[in-house]
């Protein structure tokens, strides 16, 4: 068996046979070099390689910084200030919830923690105003996705350093745009549906005092505007905004709201470090595969294979977007990123398409990905914490997703949504 064929097959091979992503990029990457006899000190080499890029530093301190603001208790505060604004109307408490995902997405640059943060404090209060469980969990979970848009997205991330050509404050600065338009996206269903089926008539209780709430909520509502205010004066990077994002968390939580005790920074630590590790091995094994690919020649054969098929850039981008959403149901946001950026980069080169907004693109369509099933980590998450199966969300989720595939259009035909604010700025 030749050495590509190796790769892909024991890839694929591995996958069927369950096992972790993280192993079946690394051992399919390790034996294509065996094979190919490049020699086994690659494998060690490219695994440290993976890791050790300066912006990957960010990952876990941002991590860290999402729980810091859950467990302080930031999110219940933002929830209290948003119902203020809104009010009890009908489907007011679904509107409120995702606006308070967006927020907390411009703090955590996770779905699954902004996803799991919202839902405790949110699926009580709209199950107690008469929204069903099932509609309050789809609305939480596809709120959810726009975190790995709205900066600082751990997603973005990771494509710079798997694309330099895009640095972080260009995706940054890109992704707030089309974050705001899929929250918009999904703003709008909820709404209607909302309506139309009188969710939240039974009431949310009295609407909060706005200026006590905002107040309350100030210091949770500023975290966003001095990571990305000290990102744009260039106060400092993006690795050293996660770190005071870190510290700021930890001031609000044991200083101001004094809901962060020794014991609960402890189990924060614990869970980042489980949560950043995670996320760190399925990087660094995939630099074995990437690198083996790379070597090999196999990545810019399957682009010259899809270019040989059709070389109209409209069929190739609207198949790409196809199989982008598929395969972002089945895998999660980063693994998809690991193991298709090395295929898609050759396509992108071809088309001379702007690698920063075909990050956003990619990054949209795995967003997408996280709140539709059969995997949907956000569902996982928040039918966990609503208590209902997630096959009984899937008629909610189904107008969720189409509206927000609506936004994702709109970024793919009009590139300036994505280009527009990054060029403003100066990073492009």
């Amino acid at each position: 068996m030749s050495p590509i064929a190796l790769l892909f097959g024991g890839f694929l091979l591995l996958l069927l046979v369950g096992t972790p992503i993280a192993v079946a990029l690394g051992l399919s990457g390790t034996l294509a070099i065996l094979a190919a006899d490049l020699g086994i000190m690659a494998v060690p080499t490219n695994i440290y390689a993976g890791v050790a890029k300066y912006p990957l530093l960010a990952i876990p301190v941002f991590i860290l910084a999402g729980l810091i603001f859950e467990r302080a208790g930031v999110a219940r505060q933002i929830v209290t200030f948003a119902s203020s604004i809104v009010g009890d109307r009908n489907g007011g408490l679904a509107v409120v919830a995702v606006l308070v995902c967006m927020v907390m997405g411009g703090i955590s640059g996770s779905g699954p923690a902004d996803a799991a943060a919202v839902a405790t404090v949110m699926i009580p209060s709209m199950r107690k105003a008469g929204y069903p469980a099932a509609f309050s969990a789809s609305v939480i979970a596809a709120a959810a996705a726009t975190a790995i848009l709205i900066p600082p997205s751990v997603a973005f991330i990771i494509y710079s350093v798997l694309v330099p050509q895009a640095s972080v404050p260009a995706l940054f600065a890109a992704g707030l745009i089309p974050g705001l338009l899929a929250g918009l996206s999904i703003l709008i269903p909820v709404v209607i549906l909302s309506r139309r089926h009188g969710f939240g008539l039974a009431g949310a209780g009295p609407r909060p005092p706005f200026w006590r709430s905002l107040r309350d909520a100030i210091w949770g509502l500023l975290a966003p505007v001095i990571i990305l205010g000290g990102l744009r004066l260039g106060v400092f990077t993006p690795t050293e905004a996660a770190v005071v994002a870190v510290f700021y968390g930890l001031l609000i939580g044991t200083v101001v709201l004094r809901t962060l005790t020794f014991r609960k920074i402890g189990d924060v630590l614990a869970e980042s470090a489980e949560m950043s590790a995670v996320i760190l091995i399925v990087i660094a094994l995939a630099g074995v595969f990437a690198w083996a690919g790379s070597t090999l020649g196999a990545f810019d054969a399957v682009a010259d294979g899809i270019l040989s098929f059709t070389g109209n850039e409209i069929v190739v981008l609207l198949l790409l977007n196809v199989a982008l959403l598929g395969v972002g149901m089945l895998l999660d946001a980063i693994s998809v990123f690991l193991i298709l950026l090395p295929l898609l980069e050759p396509l992108v080169a071809a088309f001379g398409w702007d690698p920063v907004w075909f990050g956003v693109v990619l990054t949209m369509n795995l967003a997408i990905g996280q709140f539709t099933p059969p995997m949907a980590v956000n569902l996982m998450v928040t039918s966990r914490i609503a208590g209902v199966p997630m096959e009984h969300m899937t008629g909610w989720i189904a107008w969720l997703v189409l509206s927000m595939v609506g936004a994702l259009a709109l970024v793919v035909i009009f590139p300036e949504l994505a280009l527009w604010l990054p060029r403003r700025l100066g990073y492009l």
